[in-house]
């Protein structure tokens, strides 16, 4: 067994949390030994490969790994709906419409959220807004009540009025504490970019924060699926701070997508685990060759498996490179697109044994 992430270290690897992330090929195509993921200490990792190729599906198995293991808490992003098939046991996830506070975006951050510049009239009054509030409905009754030119309160109420539409804003926000009590997925299929960019700083910034304040007795791991969104928005500033300094307190950060070269360089320089899918874009390829480790034979090009479930991991902390079948989820994989041979099939099967309907092709 060879245990990925997990390197110079000594004393009994047992007690160390570990999670089946997948098995090497035998020669007869058979599975051989079995490959885990270190989840004793926080990582920085990638997960990238086309449309189809198994990106997702893996961000469900390392779910799965982290919620049979003691002492970490795993929180996934959902964009597409794809992991909601997580409530179903042996995961038995929350899956959750998120809410969260006003006050957990920084005042600059309220500015971009809405598309104001912060030295403009409106972007002014946000800011003021944000900075004296705590809720989105006091910064709304803020900007009504401020001295301002009519046209200034205008602009700034019409575009808070306009996150108050997103819903992600007040009700029950999700604290640290509730978010790690137990395998969380937050349900973004229903929110735009910038409003699953809000959620995405929130979340990311406010376990970052407990952790640095000892609030938190687990360590969280938080996994995003279509990463590649969330690093142009008000998402970015949060995410980068968990690239760079999030494995200090322990907070990890696993960004899937499906174009790594839309992803900022310290993205790649910081991540200590790639898992790599088929990728044919040129230059998804030359973001990944850029960042390739002296330690690997061969290009990413040459190396990348074709066929979908295969994956190429690169580990950092032992400096090995590893070809690998990713290990099969216990719960359902909800990310496989819809296929109208199967609605013709079901739909078939509702209505047999009902009389043909034939129309007489009439006009108006």
């Amino acid at each position: 067994m060879v245990v990925i992430g997990r390197g110079g270290e000594t004393g009994d690897g047992e007690n160390r949390p570990a999670g089946l992330l997948g098995h090497y090929r035998a020669r007869d195509g058979s599975h051989g030994a079995r490959v885990e993921l270190d989840l004793d200490r926080p990582h920085v990792g990638l997960v990238v490969g086309k449309r189809g190729s198994g990106k997702s599906y893996t961000l469900g198995v390392l779910a799965e790994a982290l919620t049979g293991a003691d002492g970490v808490a795993p929180v996934v992003v959902d964009p597409m709906g794809a992991f909601r098939t997580l409530e179903r046991p042996p995961v038995s996830a929350r899956v959750v419409e998120p809410r969260v506070a006003a006050d957990a975006l920084a005042p600059r951050e309220w500015c971009r959220l809405v598309g104001l510049d912060p030295k403009s009239g409106p972007g002014s009054l946000v800011w003021r807004a944000a900075a004296e509030q705590e809720t989105l409905a006091g910064m709304q009754e803020y900007v009504d009540d401020a001295d301002a030119a009519t046209a200034t309160c205008r602009a700034a109420a019409n575009h808070l009025r306009t996150a108050a539409q997103w819903r992600v804003f007040g009700g029950d926000a999700l604290a640290p504490r509730h978010l790690t009590e137990r395998p969380t997925v937050l349900d973004c299929a229903g929110l735009g970019r910038a409003p699953t960019n809000t959620v995405v700083a929130a979340v990311a910034e406010s376990l970052y924060r407990a952790r640095v304040a000892g609030a938190l007795d687990v360590l969280p791991w938080l996994l995003v699926d279509e990463a590649h969104v969330l690093f142009d928005g008000v998402a970015a500033p949060s995410l980068r701070q968990l690239l760079t300094r999030g494995r200090q307190p322990g907070v990890s950060l696993v960004a899937a997508t499906q174009r790594p070269s839309a992803l900022p360089d310290v993205a790649h320089s910081q991540a200590d685990l790639l898992v790599a899918h088929r990728l044919t874009n040129r230059a998804d390829w030359e973001a990944l060759a850029a960042a390739r480790p002296a330690y690997m034979d061969g290009t990413f090009a040459e190396r990348t498996p074709s066929e979908p479930g295969e994956a190429l991991v690169v580990d950092d902390a032992t400096e090995s490179v590893h070809a690998l079948a990713v290990h099969e989820r216990e719960t359902p994989h909800g990310g496989e697109s819809p296929r109208a041979s199967e609605l013709n099939r079901h739909g078939g099967d509702e209505r047999a044994g009902e009389p043909e309907c034939i129309t007489d092709g009439g006009g108006d």
